[in-house]
């Protein structure tokens, strides 16, 4: 697998979640389209969206509803596509968007891996993979990023690490579309910077793409050490989004 069919894979699968094409998200245009539900799209992904916008760094397409669609399309038209996904830009978007009782909601970076990069990272302890139906018994708060409890259903790998029986670290490949599974990670506390993600991550990549799929890595912008483990394992940024929801699911979210 290249690096260019890595991207086309990428391009195609987000074609898929924004019912547009592949060759968009590389226009120097931006781009408003409106969001539909789709039946190949990311599994997590609650369609229609309301106002969800990508950039692959050339240009911004955004998936609004007719009422936002207007919105959306001042908004990134006025600013430019470096700034639209930072502060203070943001709170212009809010403030746009609060007569329709959305907020700026979800901000995240995602990653791919990068051939030239991605190679099997060191580990002072024991990797083993676990496939389908082996790791059932896993489902536990410590694993909750390798593993989801939402949707089990759609977790298809897993590299753990041990240290003589006890588990301590854990990746794990969900199949969140046909063609590309994303990566998950946890590190017990007293095992962290040890190389411990950045082995099972790199291990888990590889086996991911040996099974023919394209693995994925998502991180908050803020949450360096996530960004860092996706670079030290042979992954490189390649889109970023930010999503709107309704204020009270974000009021929701901010309760302590």
């Amino acid at each position: 697998m290249t690096n260019k069919e890595i991207l086309a894979t990428a391009l195609k699968q987000s074609a898929v979640d924004f019912g547009c094409d592949p060759q968009d998200f590389l226009s120097p245009d931006n781009k408003v389209v409106l969001s539909r539900p789709h039946p190949d799209a990311r599994r997590y992904l609650p369609l229609p969206f309301r106002c969800d916008m990508v950039s692959y760094g050339n240009n911004i397409v955004a998936q609004t509803d007719e009422q936002l669609f207007s919105v959306a399309e001042k908004y990134i038209n006025t600013y430019d596509t470096r700034h639209c996904f930072e502060t203070p830009h943001l709170q212009k978007l809010d403030d746009m968007l609060a007569p329709f009782d959305h907020k700026v909601c979800f901000m995240a970076e995602y990653f791919l891996p990068d051939m030239d990069f991605l190679k099997l990272q060191p580990c002072g302890y024991k990797i083993r993979i676990l496939e389908k139906g082996q790791f059932d018994h896993l489902y536990l708060p410590q694993w909750s990023n390798a593993l989801s409890e939402k949707r089990p259903h759609l977790d298809m790998l897993v590299a753990v690490a041990t240290d003589g029986e006890e588990i301590i670290g854990m990746a794990g490949a969900s199949a969140d579309c046909e063609t590309m599974w994303q990566i998950g990670i946890d590190v017990l506390p007293a095992y962290r910077r040890q190389g411990v993600a950045s082995a099972l991550t790199s291990r888990l990549a590889l086996e991911v793409i040996a099974r023919g799929k394209v693995p994925f890595y998502c991180a908050a912008w803020c949450n360096i050490k996530s960004v860092r483990n996706a670079i030290r394992s042979g992954f490189r940024p390649r889109w970023v989004e930010i999503t709107a929801r309704k204020a009270d699911f974000v009021e929701q979210m901010n309760k302590v």
